[in-house]
């Protein structure tokens, strides 16, 4: 039933998701501007979530809420959200789900950076963005028992406990 509820969720979160993603790295600034602090953005809520900053604040995640390189999301049962990075990567992350966002680091202009995210429990599931295609190696998924290389582009990690 969990997993029907999250491949329900990411079926209707991934199109959006996918195609603002498209069109975000796609758009050219005018000017140049300062670097962003933010990794991205909620892009869709459903259920309980809630975002876990460093100084240990948590808050209900909210669409249009901006996401920091290292936060915290955490969905309660029958709940899930996704979350599009400033690269392009998609993060669908299922019910009963931690996932930490533990690196991010973007340079639009030459499209270098790096991204590492664990997965303490539940289920992600992950369309790479400009990181994950140009360059691989620098992406990283953690478990608590494995760290995964990326290959592909879009694959699904789940963590029982």
């Amino acid at each position: 039933m969990r997993k029907n509820a999250f491949l329900a969720v990411a079926t209707l979160v991934c199109a959006t998701a996918t195609a603002t993603a498209s069109a975000q790295t796609r758009a050219a600034p005018a000017t140049a501007p300062s670097a962003p602090t933010h990794a991205g953005i909620v892009k869709n809520v459903r259920g309980e979530v809630q975002l876990l900053d460093t100084n240990g604040t948590m808050r209900a995640a909210r669409p249009s809420d901006e996401v920091s390189p290292v936060d915290r999301v955490r969905t309660g049962p029958d709940s899930g959200a996704s979350v599009v990075l400033r690269d392009g990567t998609t993060l669908i992350v299922g019910p009963s789900s931690q996932l930490d966002l533990k690196e991010f680091r973007y340079e639009s202009t030459t499209q270098n950076g790096n991204l590492v995210v664990s997965l303490l429990r539940g289920s992600l599931r992950m369309i790479t963005g400009q990181i994950g295609k140009g360059h691989p190696d620098d992406l990283r998924v953690e478990t608590q028992t494995a760290t995964i290389g990326i290959r592909g582009t879009d694959f699904i990690v789940e963590v029982e406990q």
